[in-house]
């Protein structure tokens, strides 16, 4: 062991508790997505900032008038430390689809707070009557890539240049959860 010494007394984790996001969250949920945006790696399409906190409070407000999204939101220590957003189709054919995004604080992955937000999702898509659960990845973001993986998601396909970032078109893999059915 080097440094001369013995370690000292582990470190607790606070308890992380999943909540529905509130309109008072938009301040700190728009200096999250900010800050995974700035990350070296570009985890997020927007790299110059995330919505303003007007909008983000905006959006937040209108969720409650609107079943078919949510955001919920990962809180340690009275700290918001990861996001995750659904919002349902609206084509009556693909109604039973909904996307999501996900995001979680550079200092606090790799604890299971991504797992504990897909199991949200999961109970959230239940409820809703959404059966299957799709998401778009970087191809480059193989922590998330091995997040979803190890949840049950799969790879559908890749979307060429499907999104544009500053000046360049860049790649997308589509990934997808399908719900089991409930044991009877």
């Amino acid at each position: 062991m080097s440094g001369g010494g013995s370690p000292g007394p582990a470190r607790a984790e606070p308890t992380v508790t999943i909540r529905p996001a509130r309109p008072e969250d938009a301040a700190t949920l728009v200096q999250l997505g900010s800050a995974v945006g700035r990350e070296e790696g570009g985890w997020l399409l927007n790299t110059d900032g995330w919505r303003t906190v007007t909008e983000e409070r905006r959006y937040l407000r209108a969720l409650k008038r609107y079943p078919h999204a949510a955001v919920f939101v990962a809180e340690a220590g009275g700290e918001l430390i990861g996001r995750l957003s659904l919002a349902r189709d609206t084509h009556p054919s693909s109604h039973h689809v909904a996307d999501l995004g996900l995001m979680i604080a550079a200092g606090h992955r790799r604890r299971g707070i991504g797992r504990a937000l897909l199991e949200q999702a999961v109970a959230w898509a239940r409820d809703a009557g959404v059966r299957k659960l799709e998401l778009h990845v970087f191809p480059w973001n193989e922590p998330a890539l091995r997040l979803y993986e190890a949840f049950g998601f799969e790879r559908e396909g890749l979307r060429r240049e499907h999104y544009r970032r500053e000046s360049d078109y860049v790649d997308a893999i589509v990934m997808a959860y399908r719900l089991p059915p409930l044991a009877r």
